[in-house]
């Protein structure tokens, strides 16, 4: 009787339960896909807290049927339509990557692709501060500190340019140049690989001065981190040390549940009052200038 020749390569069989070691090397390779640092952020985030619940019960299947049980977790934390979205987006991307290294069989993939999101119901409109509350909001650190110093600077370029703490703790000397007699910050590489130029007005400029000048700063990034004894030290800052001085700051004034983006959002909202054109666009018009000078010392 004759045998057929059985191959030397054995087939990688995929599996329904992904171990730990899987899930990470699947995350891995999904953060790898990703460009933006924001990106990379949120999805790393999303998937910390997926593979938390999904290793809460031992020999759980990762197929369709437990990601709308996640779905129903989510949903029973009372968390936004978006942010019960955006974390399923995650774990079908966490499903792609794994189908990709052979660690997940295709069906199994396509059915957690199947799984809908959560329908919205209007639209959220988040937090804002109005020109009195975003001037008081930049002066609430003690200016005769140097982290007040600091702390004075960083909310006033949140709020007049407009930007992500990401990119505001990435900023460096050689960002901030004179174009025309303004003040500005060049090269600023966004979402989507878009380069942009925001104008600084005078008044941020002064409070970067006085930080830059009490650190002793020349050269590398703009902020820097403070210690006890209130000298500037390493190179940098981190975006969670972003979230505690606007938290910090709100609190001093009476502002509750304010985070970092919601600077962004003002800036945005008082630039439209304003008659000026949207943060995504050329906003350096007379009508932004106003906006932002409504929010400086007078």
């Amino acid at each position: 009787m004759k045998h057929r020749p059985t191959s030397r390569r054995r087939r990688r069989s995929t599996r329904s339960v992904l171990r730990l070691l899987d899930l990470e090397h699947s995350k891995t390779a999904v953060l790898n896909s990703l460009t933006s640092q924001d990106a990379q952020r949120g999805y790393r985030h999303a998937i910390d807290e997926f593979v938390d619940w999904y290793c809460s019960e031992p020999r759980l299947a990762f197929n369709r049927i437990v990601v709308l049980r996640y779905r129903s977790h989510l949903e029973s934390r009372r968390l936004a339509p978006g942010t019960v979205n955006l974390r399923l987006g995650a774990v079908r991307r966490l499903a792609y990557e794994a189908a990709d290294c052979g660690l997940l069989s295709a069906d199994l993939a396509a059915g957690i692709r199947r799984v809908k999101g959560v329908k919205k119901l209007g639209v959220r409109l988040g937090n804002w501060l109005t020109a009195e509350q975003g001037q008081a909001l930049w002066q609430a650190p003690d200016r005769d500190r140097l982290k007040g110093k600091r702390d004075r600077a960083l909310l006033a370029l949140l709020l007049a340019c407009g930007l992500r703490r990401q990119k505001a703790v990435a900023l460096t000397l050689d960002h901030l140049q004179q174009r025309e007699e303004h003040w500005a910050i060049v090269d600023l590489m966004g979402k989507g690989g878009r380069v942009r130029t925001v104008p600084v007005p005078d008044w941020v400029r002064s409070e970067l001065e006085v930080w830059l000048n009490a650190a002793g700063i020349d050269r590398g990034r703009l902020f820097r981190r403070v210690n006890k004894v209130g000298k500037a030290w390493e190179e940098g800052m981190t975006v969670k040390a972003v979230w505690h001085i606007v938290k910090e700051s709100a609190r001093t004034i009476g502002v509750a549940k304010l985070a970092p983006h919601d600077l962004r959002r003002t800036c945005a909202r008082l630039c439209h009052a304003s008659g000026g054109a949207h943060l995504s666009s050329n906003y350096r018009t007379v009508p932004w200038v106003q906006a932002t000078d409504s929010i400086s010392s007078q």
